[in-house]
Order: C-alpha cells, then sequence, then structure tokens
C-alpha cells in the first residue's frame, strides 16, 4: 500500500470490488484549459461476485443493508498504469443508517483498472463513459 494512502490507526471493516464508469464531460478545467473533466463515477459494489450496492457521484457509496456513506478525497497515489485512476484515501464527511457503513470513517480506493479518458478532442457539453474497476476498502478507527 502506498504510504500516501495508508490506513495508520484504522482497521478494515469490508472490501468490496466496483465495476462500472467514469463519467467525464469536455469543459474548461479548474486553469480554464478545455478538456476532459470527471463529472461522476457510478458503479455497482460487488461481494463474491453478488450485487450488495452502489457507488456514485459525491462520492457515495450505499450497501443494500441501507447503511450510506459520502466522502472528500484526502490524498492519492499513482495506479499501476498510466490508463488507470489513481488510487486515493477518502475521508468520510457524512452517513446514514445504521448497517456494514455505519463505523466507516474512511475508505481506500485500490487496484483500479481503466477510468482515465484519453486525450481526444471534445466539443463543449460532450460527455464520455470510460469503464473502470476498482476495489473499496472500508475502514474505520481503531
Amino acid at each position: 500500500m502506498p504510504d500516501a494512502i495508508a490506513a495508520s490507526g484504522e482497521d478494515i471493516v469490508l472490501t468490496l470490488h466496483a465495476e462500472g464508469a467514469q463519467i467525464y464531460e469536455w469543459r474548461p478545467d479548474a486553469s480554464g484549459e478545455p478538456g476532459w473533466v470527471l463529472r461522476e463515477p457510478t458503479a455497482t459494489l460487488m461481494l463474491d461476485g453478488k450485487t450488495v450496492g452502489r457507488h456514485y457521484a459525491g462520492p457515495n457509496w450505499e450497501h443494500h443493508d441501507g447503511s450510506a456513506i459520502v466522502g472528500k478525497a484526502i490524498a492519492n497515489a499513482p495506479a499501476t498504469t498510466a490508463d488507470d485512476i489513481p488510487w486515493l484515501k477518502i475521508e468520510v464527511v457524512s452517513k446514514c443508517g445504521s448497517g456494514v457503513l455505519s463505523n466507516v470513517t474512511a475508505v481506500q480506493r485500490i487496484n483500479t483498472i481503466g477510468g482515465k479518458p484519453d486525450k481526444l478532442h471534445g466539443k463543449p457539453g460532450a460527455f464520455l463513459n470510460v469503464p473502470y474497476s476498482a476495489d473499496y476498502v472500508f475502514l474505520k478507527k481503531k
């Protein structure tokens, strides 16, 4: 695990695999340059090949047991290849429900495959769905 996203002082609650897409919009980025800017993720969360929840804009993670969390990225590390979105550490900023995610305080996004747009030019307002997969490690403070 890269130091930048390591889980010191935290225990693993649950690890889920995600399959979905990173959705980009062609528009000016923070510096004003036009390009593919992340709009939102959309993914199915799976455990042992069975769907147990979903991941979407926010970023939000919802489990079928009714628990849900919203996070904010606080650190990142390079992925395995240039085509893969970076690994992340995400701090939980809000939660609801009393299920498996109710005690989660942080999330790591690891083992990413895909998800990065190519450098092709787009047209203003155009959208691009880029398939990706990742593992999300849900953590709680010790």
